[in-house]
């Protein structure tokens, strides 16, 4: 039996085999997961009804098993249907999940196209598709590097 949070065999198996600079997007209900992936990217279903699990959720297991060195989310749009002022509430529970994991990473937005251009390089090794109903809730994950202490 596994010691951290993550216990999901295909996402562990993925994990494991990739490294520095891979990258793991957590996507939301709404994220056309099957199409906008790399080449090399497995596919998790984690949707079981809307808002179970939620990105949140994902990356707390996440953070219990591998090392992250970036974070980035979809830049909210300032007009139209989805707009939003400001950050949406979900970025702050991002935050404070990586806070309580320890790391110092700052989430970085990009712009909705540059978002899709690096989920879709051959880095992408998985998308874990939740049912988080809450917009913007993407968010884009760069696989860091273990730093054991030696002796």
């Amino acid at each position: 039996m596994l010691l951290n949070k993550l216990i999901h065999p295909e996402i562990t198996s993925v994990l494991a085999a990739s490294g520095h600079h891979s990258t793991i997007l957590i996507a939301d209900g709404n994220y056309p997961a099957l199409n906008k992936r790399g080449p090399n990217a497995k596919l998790v279903s984690m949707n079981l009804m809307p808002g179970l699990i939620t990105c949140d959720q994902a990356l707390q297991a996440i953070l219990s098993a591998v090392p992250i060195e970036a974070a980035m989310t979809m830049e909210t749009e300032t007009s139209g249907p989805y707009a939003l002022d400001g950050d949406p509430p979900v970025w702050e529970d991002f935050r404070k999940s990586l806070r309580d994991a320890g790391s110092k990473v700052e989430l970085k937005s990009l712009e909705k196209w540059a978002f899709y251009d690096h989920v879709i390089t051959p880095d992408h090794v998985l998308t874990i598709q939740t049912a988080d109903q809450q917009r913007y809730a993407n968010l884009l994950l760069v696989v860091g590097v273990r730093m054991d202490e030696t002796a």
